[in-house]
């Protein structure tokens, strides 16, 4: 679980995120949408402890990501927008470095490491260097190692970017899956079809604050009218802006 209280930002004079309070429950896929510049991956980087807030508090499973980081990371899965790997590791060095940092035993490493394999369909390159991987393939490992792990909370940003659409359909039902089992997760995404189509619950977040919070039913009452969210969301942030 996700609970978010009072989270502020301040870069100087300047503010990135306003008091956002949020919690996000066991199983529940939340989507996380805004324009560029609303303050979602300010929101992620303190969620994930690559910022600290200025004001407020996150807690993943129980745990205070600024005061107890390293408890709480325990729980938690990152995948960035832009997916990162070392390059003179073939993927399996890089999904068995993994499992090493979380202290995974080699017997079993070696297992979920195949599981994950076939999972996202990486047979043919899994031991080829990644510096010679598609932005795809890389994107299908980064996934891998997140969830390498069994994370119960997994936050990912953008994940559909660069995927072709058999990557984009297993990472979705990935998504489906993980909450199946009870792992919260957490999506910012662009892609308004995908958060249409996965998300139990949706928050839109502009000026650094959130402007609109629920199911799409939900958000459908609240511009009082039958419509697909992608004019749920244009009608919302334009208001936003034109007041």
């Amino acid at each position: 679980m996700i609970k978010i209280e009072g989270l502020s930002k301040h870069y100087g004079s300047k503010v990135g995120l306003k008091k956002l309070d949020l919690t996000i429950q066991k199983g529940e896929i939340f989507a996380f949408l805004g324009p560029n510049g609303a303050g979602k991956t300010t929101t992620i980087k303190m969620m994930v402890g690559l910022l600290r807030p200025t004001t407020g508090a996150i807690t993943i499973c129980d745990k205070d990501i600024v005061k107890e980081t390293i408890d709480a990371k325990k729980y938690l899965a990152y995948v960035p927008d832009q997916p990162y790997l070392y390059d003179k590791l073939t993927g399996r060095e890089f999904l068995e470095f993994v499992a090493l940092m979380y202290k995974i035993p080699q017997s079993e490493a070696g297992e979920k490491i195949q599981n994950l394999v076939e999972l996202f369909y990486s047979h043919e390159y899994i031991d080829r260097l990644t510096e010679n991987y598609s932005h795809g393939m890389k994107q299908r490992i980064v996934f891998s190692a997140a969830l390498i792990h069994d994370p119960r909370v997994l936050v990912v940003d953008e994940p559909m970017v660069g995927l072709d659409p058999k990557s984009a359909a297993i990472v979705k039902n990935v998504f489906k899956d993980q909450a199946a089992k009870g792992t919260t997760v957490f999506v910012s995404t662009h892609s308004l079809d995908v958060a249409e189509q996965i998300a139990d619950r949706i928050g839109i977040i502009k000026h650094g604050e959130i402007i609109a919070l629920g199911t799409l039913e939900e958000l459908k009452q609240q511009v009082k009218k039958e419509a697909r969210l992608e004019d749920i969301f244009l009608e919302l942030t334009e208001e936003q802006s034109h007041s």
